[in-house]
């Protein structure tokens, strides 16, 4: 079959920022660069990170630095990160800031002129450059700007559906249908980069938008690249929970950052309780006394509500079993006692116009109903920290694709960071090795054919089952059972359901045309929602402790033999339904000088 077809030096599956980043990087060293996304540029997932990027700029607190930034990042990790891709990211993410402030990005000053800097979760100082609550919108208006006039070839609404060899087996490029047409198309590369973002549309209550199906997380693994810490999966703390058309769309921690606090259905602001047990809230007459001995004992650390994201969440988890939950089964997040109508209007725009319009919730006056959603995956593609190349020949990876950087727990603001820093090391990554020369010649079109055979099977299908049951089924079977809080009864039960999902998968059928047909976009998504799903319910069984974005209920504790090793999957077969072996990966060995840093007192 004959096929439209693209050749490319550098081909970057993604638009979001790490992809835009590295398209910059690529394009300034003079290679040719598509970048493909299966929705529309400037409507990549990151637009949703709102509360800012973390880079030690020492612009509010002048004592901040690289290395405090570093332990942070490693201790919010529970140490399961790679530390050398840690370490990279603080020193190099306030230079990437600075950067994107020269090509247009229009941050929130202080008063003297400088960047402005906010609080966030689980970080020493304030630290996250920010623009309002509309931080990673800035970020792609920049980036998108700057590919754009740099004379970059992009191809929207083209779903790639497996990445292709060449028959020594390095990556030789892609094969894509268009939404538009259902017509097939292949890309030739020489260097592929993944930047395809996360993996949440596989849980019933997420803040991914639809493209989060981890396309790139399955690709990767059916190419031979090697996924680890699958199972520490991010339910950030808050999430709208009402009404249900919108449950699960983020509510920035800029609003916990700018001085809201969490309370209960008593009113009580609980956080105080899942402090060490030096404190209890109710040995605090009033809200006020409570504030201030926190603040005289513990060396002017944030409030309670900027703990660690996993924190956050298992506390509000506990209140809303306990019930103490609010109607809608959340919890309250209130900003509207602690700040001025003007000030919240003015720091969080977005987040006033959202629950505005969606809730008919004026935040200036009453508090707003949360919980937690699935928001990140800190597990994917094992790459090198340096050139972010994975195992496979001429194959990189950037952003929550990948696994390493932010351990078991990812820090609010490391995100957006994460993104600019290895999206550039990506980009200059495959510019190295496309200019070394040993790179694939020629696509193996029998990789391509059966990768065309599959798309089409559900069309042929005589009877068959309609792929949105079978997608609501597997987001609620993932929510009910490897969600926040897991068991070794539950995660069994969800590796049965999952063979029973795979069995399901070889029996869709799909009615209609090619163009335009959702149900036939689901069906081919459907294979890496199913990839995604058991490597992060392996892992979750096989990780016998609780860490970070982990929690074991039968195993509360964090065990210290867990923390010398990732659990890596790798597949054999290169198909969605061959084996997947998991096998532990030891983790990189920290110098003297770094692991110093990691002993020091807060």
């Amino acid at each position: 079959m004959t096929y439209e077809h693209h050749e490319y030096d550098v081909v970057i599956i993604g638009a979001g920022g790490a992809g835009l980043r590295a398209a910059v990087e690529a394009k300034q060293q003079g290679l040719s660069v598509a970048l493909i996304t299966k929705s529309l540029l400037g409507k990549a997932h990151t637009v949703m990170a709102e509360g800012g990027m973390a880079a030690a700029m020492g612009n509010v607190y002048p004592e901040d630095n690289w290395k405090v930034h570093f332990r942070d990042t490693m201790r919010g990790g529970k140490y399961l990160n790679n530390y050398r891709m840690a370490e990279l990211h603080a020193k190099e993410a306030p230079q990437r800031v600075l950067e994107l402030e020269q090509w247009g990005a229009l941050f929130d000053r202080t008063k003297d002129g400088k960047i402005q800097q906010r609080d966030f979760g689980g970080h020493r100082y304030a630290r996250l450059a920010h623009v309002g609550d509309r931080t990673g919108l800035e970020l792609i208006r920049t980036l998108q700007q700057k590919v754009v006039s740099m004379g970059t070839d992009v191809f929207m609404e083209c779903k790639v559906l497996k990445l292709v060899h060449d028959l020594e087996g390095r990556i030789a490029g892609c094969v894509a249908y268009w939404r538009a047409t259902g017509e097939f198309v292949t890309f030739s590369a020489k260097a592929v980069i993944l930047a395809t973002g996360g993996s949440g549309k596989s849980w019933k209550f997420t803040s991914n938008s639809w493209e989060g199906t981890g396309d790139g997380h399955a690709m990767a693994l059916w190419a031979g690249a090697k996924l680890i810490d699958m199972e520490c999966i991010q339910f950030h703390p808050t999430g709208m929970v009402w009404p249900l058309s919108v449950r699960g769309l983020l509510v920035t921690e800029g609003v916990r950052g700018d001085g809201g606090v969490l309370r209960n259905s008593e009113g009580k602001r609980f956080m105080f309780n899942y402090v060490a047990d030096m404190f209890r809230a109710e040995t605090a007459e009033t809200e006020e006394e409570a504030d201030k001995w926190y603040d005289d004992h513990t060396a002017g650390r944030r409030p309670p509500e900027l703990l660690p994201r996993d924190e956050v969440a298992r506390a509000i988890n506990a209140e809303v079993k306990a019930g103490r939950g609010s109607p809608h089964g959340g919890v309250y997040l209130d900003i509207a006692s602690r700040r001025s109508p003007e000030f919240i209007r003015r720091r969080l725009p977005s987040m006033y116009h959202q629950f505005m319009e969606l809730a008919g919730v004026d935040i200036t006056k009453e508090p707003m109903e949360i919980g937690p959603t699935n928001h990140y995956i800190m597990g994917g593609v094992q790459v090198d920290a340096e050139s972010a190349e994975t195992a496979v020949p001429g194959l990189f990876a950037a952003g929550e694709v990948t696994g390493g950087m932010h351990g078991a727990n990812r820090l609010g603001g490391n995100s957006l960071s994460d993104l600019i820093v290895f999206g550039r090391r990506a980009g200059l990554g495959a510019v190295a090795y496309v200019q070394a020369g040993a790179v694939a010649r020629e696509m193996n079109m029998a990789e391509v054919e059966a990768a065309v055979a599959e798309a089409l099977a559900p069309f042929d299908a005589e009877e068959g089952e309609n792929p949105y049951d079978i997608q609501r089924d597997l987001q609620e079977m993932m929510q009910a059972n490897v969600g926040i809080i897991r068991t070794e009864s539950e995660l069994l039960e969800a590796a049965a359901a999952l063979d029973a999902f795979s069995d399901r998968l070889k029996k869709i059928k799909v009615k209609g045309g090619r163009a335009y047909n959702p149900g036939w976009n689901l069906a081919t998504d459907l294979p890496a929602m199913l990839a995604v799903c058991q490597c992060v319910t392996r892992g979750a069984t096989l990780r016998q402790e609780s860490r970070g974005g982990h929690t074991r209920e039968d195993y509360p504790n964090a065990d210290p033999t867990f923390a010398t090793f990732n659990l890596a999957h790798r597949s054999d077969g290169g198909n969605w339904d061959s084996p997947i072996f998991t096998e532990r990966s030891p983790l990189l060995p920290i110098p003297a000088e770094l692991k110093a840093l990691l002993e020091e007192a807060h």
